[in-house]
């Protein structure tokens, strides 16, 4: 299934996208797409809700001029993962980690897939990261293996991980100053269910800024695949449903071109990710 909010911010409303490409309202079964409704879609719920939309009990609603939202209202935590592409951490001149590197984004950075995206005041070098985006459905804390991982994964999405370089390598040293900035995480368009997305590891990444691609990469070329994120990461903090992890980025960043100018107001990013749907954001200023 293909998950979505539609409406304006705060104001979405629930919906799904049936085999016609059409989108389905579901504001009739569930109030949102949350954390609590993702961990519902576990088994019996998601077989429910599948069921209804075939036998076309949900009205049709209409996306012609309609905002898209974050596919997940509120998450709790957006977990950042770092230099976990090769070609990554060799254009930003880093060791291959022996280990995820692991940080926090906070989750009200999180907004739709087409909104403006502000570059902060006082930063100068705005850049953009395409990455897959895992969504959390199950409690996940101390995961034992990658099976175990799977079954704690309600979907999928794409996603960009903005990042102010200036805050984040200039002052101090701490990633949380580059990744936290409002509108620091369009999240969507949709959340896809595994059993729609198939094999993570083998999805195309790509972004292209002012018409420009700047980004191709494949998920095959992560140092850690997505399950063992999931696992890894349940052993540092608990994992609940709707809480975000976003897997890192390819190479192609503007710190890994030199020349290439960072991101200003009135730039366009726009970017996709296999069977997970494209984004476009306009940048403005805070």
């Amino acid at each position: 299934m293909k998950l979505l909010r539609v409406g304006p911010a705060g104001a979405e409303r629930p919906a799904v996208l049936g085999p016609d490409g059409a989108a389905y309202d579901l504001s009739g079964y569930t109030r949102e797409i949350d954390g609590a409704f993702l961990a519902g879609l576990d088994g019996a719920g998601s077989t429910a809700l599948a069921a209804a939309l075939a036998a076309g009990c949900l009205p049709r609603l209409d996306l012609d001029g309609q905002r898209i939202g974050a596919p997940v209202a509120r998450p709790g935590k957006v977990v950042g993962i770092g230099l976990n592409y090769r070609d990554h951490a060799a254009e930003a001149g880093a060791a291959v980690p022996s280990e995820p590197v692991v940080f926090l984004k906070p989750a009200d950075t999180v907004v739709g897939p087409y909104d403006e995206v502000l570059v902060p005041r006082g930063g100068d070098k705005t850049d953009y990261e395409v990455e897959l985006a895992v969504v959390i459905g199950r409690t996940a804390r101390y995961l034992e293996d990658h099976r175990a991982a799977a079954a704690a994964i309600a979907g999928y999405a794409a996603v960009n991980d903005v990042t102010e370089r200036s805050f984040q390598l200039e002052r101090g040293g701490q990633w949380a100053k580059g990744k936290s900035a409002e509108t620091f995480t369009p999240l969507g368009p949709w959340l896809v269910t595994p059993d729609e997305l198939g094999d993570p590891q083998r999805l195309g990444l790509r972004l292209w800024v002012n018409g420009e691609q700047r980004q191709d990469g494949s998920t095959a070329d992560m140092i850690f695949p997505v399950l063992e994120l999931v696992r890894y990461v349940s052993h540092f903090m608990v994992l609940s449903p709707g809480d975000v992890i976003i897997t890192g980025t390819p190479a192609g960043v503007t710190t890994g071109r030199p020349g290439t100018p960072f991101l200003r107001p009135s730039d366009v990013v726009e970017l996709e990710v296999d069977g997970l749907g494209r984004q476009r954001q306009v940048l403005g200023k805070a």
